[in-house]
């Protein structure tokens, strides 16, 4: 596994004349992006107008697909004009875009909870597709968020990988027998050259290594001094503090409880809460208020801390450029760990635990709600670990920075399946490596969201079967 090095790109270069003539940008790209703002617009019309009926589902499938047509053109266009030293345009629209695409969605996905069960009724009767739809908008919001940030220039260089490995040598990171081996390399060093993936990570941390010292003279000759570590550590502590005693099931109950004493009126606002929380949705409710902290704690308060600090949100963790170059690396690792997970699903254990939200085989609505709730979280919960903390701590700490990640990490999860919590230990090294060496959190996302759909998912088979109505009948 041990190759060499590839030497550290330099500064840009003024491109020759043959690049900047070479390889123009195909005629279909122009006429692609075109065609998909067309299909865009139209599929749009059609989700305002028909909302949740199937004409709005085949609307909300188009707007879909124009996005990812749309993205598939730019990025030849945008790598042409890179390779060529053009300049890439700007799409200011993009982010907002992306932002009102995903709040519709997640409003038509959850706001019918929220409502009486007369109005949840009509809603049910005029919108029959309207989960689907809704997840549809959420997507397309999704993609156009990425597009939006694959624009933006990275601020460090590439990360001095080794040569590509060879089709062998991917497949020799699956191997299942390699988890005991890396195991035992961590008290037989020797161990490490023959294990694939032990050996993997051990060139990233070399590498991290050396990153690192070069950051940390570069401050040493400017006589600065790195608060980043004291602001994360610190103030990452507060924020986890914080979601363990105010972002739990039962702090919105004891919180709606408060505010309806008995005997007095509440307020018409904690009235319906309190209706809401004994209602057919009152454990949908609950993880409302659980997600809803975790995107507090884990990602809005973090992200104003590196406003506060100077910092670039997007260099901790949200970079899209490149994906497809090391997506490779995710699609390798997810093999073994969803035949783990159908292997697991066989457990009492499993079953008992997996879905959270119970009513989840109630209705496709009741899946698709409760699986954005969590998607949400782990958005979260990645750019909290292993892009808020590991990218601010590592020009101190190194690759010891992924170590440090870990601990709390590993804590995170008490209180789940003991196999799974020991298993976070070694999904945080991992996911923590990779997430300094491709400068994004966006696959290791992708995986958590993947395997946690699958978990539940595998359980319901197991268990009661998957939904077989898209809407719960109330």
């Amino acid at each position: 596994m041990a190759r060499r090095r590839k030497k550290r790109p330099g500064p840009p270069t003024e491109p020759s004349a043959e690049e900047r003539t070479a390889s123009p940008v195909p005629a279909w790209v122009g006429g692609a992006i075109r065609a998909s703002w067309l299909l865009f617009a139209a599929g749009a019309a059609a989700v305002v107008i028909m909302q949740g009926a199937l004409l709005g589902l085949i609307g909300a499938a188009v707007m879909v697909a124009a996005t990812g047509l749309r993205m598939v053109a730019r990025f030849r266009r945008d790598a042409d004009a890179r390779r060529t030293g053009a300049g890439v345009p700007s799409d200011p629209w993009s982010l907002p875009l992306g932002v009102a695409l995903i709040a519709a969605g997640a409003t038509g996905l959850l706001y019918p909870a929220l409502v009486e069960v007369e109005t949840f009724r009509e809603i049910v009767a005029a919108h029959p597709y309207g989960p689907f739809a809704a997840v549809a908008l959420i997507v397309s919001g999704l993609l156009t968020l990425l597009d939006h940030l694959d624009r933006a220039a990275p601020s460090e260089p590439d990360f001095a990988v080794p040569d590509p490995p060879t089709l062998g040598e991917k497949l020799a990171l699956i191997n299942p027998l390699q988890i005991p081996l890396a195991v035992g390399a961590v008290f037989v060093p020797r161990l490490w050259q023959r294990v694939p993936l032990a050996m993997f990570l051990y060139e990233s941390w070399v590498e991290l290594d050396r990153e690192a010292v070069k950051e940390k003279e570069a401050r040493r000759e400017r006589g600065e001094y790195d608060w980043r570590p004291l602001a994360v550590f610190c103030l990452g502590a507060v924020f986890l503090s914080l979601m363990e005693y105010f972002g739990h099931h039962p702090d919105l109950r004891d919180l709606v409880t408060a505010m309806n004493p008995p005997g007095e009126e509440a307020t018409p606002f904690w009235a319906r809460a309190l209706e809401i929380h004994e209602g057919p949705f009152g454990r949908l409710m609950s993880f409302m208020w659980w997600s809803g902290w975790r995107l507090l704690g884990f990602f809005l308060l973090p992200a104003l801390v590196l406003k506060l600090l100077g910092e670039r949100i997007a260099d901790h963790g949200l970079q899209v450029r490149g994906f497809a170059s090391h997506a490779w690396i995710y699609g390798v690792l997810l093999i073994p760990v969803l035949v783990a997970v159908v292997g697991v699903s066989f457990e009492d254990s499993f079953k008992l635990y997996y879905p959270f939200y119970k009513a989840s085989a109630r209705s496709w609505y009741d899946f698709w709600a409760w699986e954005a709730l969590y998607a949400v979280q782990f958005f979260s919960l990645e750019f909290f670990f292993r892009g808020f903390w590991v990218k601010a701590s590592k020009s101190m700490m190194g690759s010891h920075a992924i170590f440090a990640m870990v601990v709390p990490y590993c804590m995170i999860h008490f209180g789940k399946p003991f196999p799974e919590t020991i298993a976070a230990i070694l999904a945080g090294v991992v996911l923590g490596t990779l997430a300094l060496r491709t400068r994004s959190i966006w696959s290791g996302f992708l995986i958590h969201v993947t395997v946690a759909i699958s978990m539940d998912l595998a359980a319901l088979m197991q268990t009661t079967g998957l939904p077989t109505r898209f809407w719960p009948d109330l």
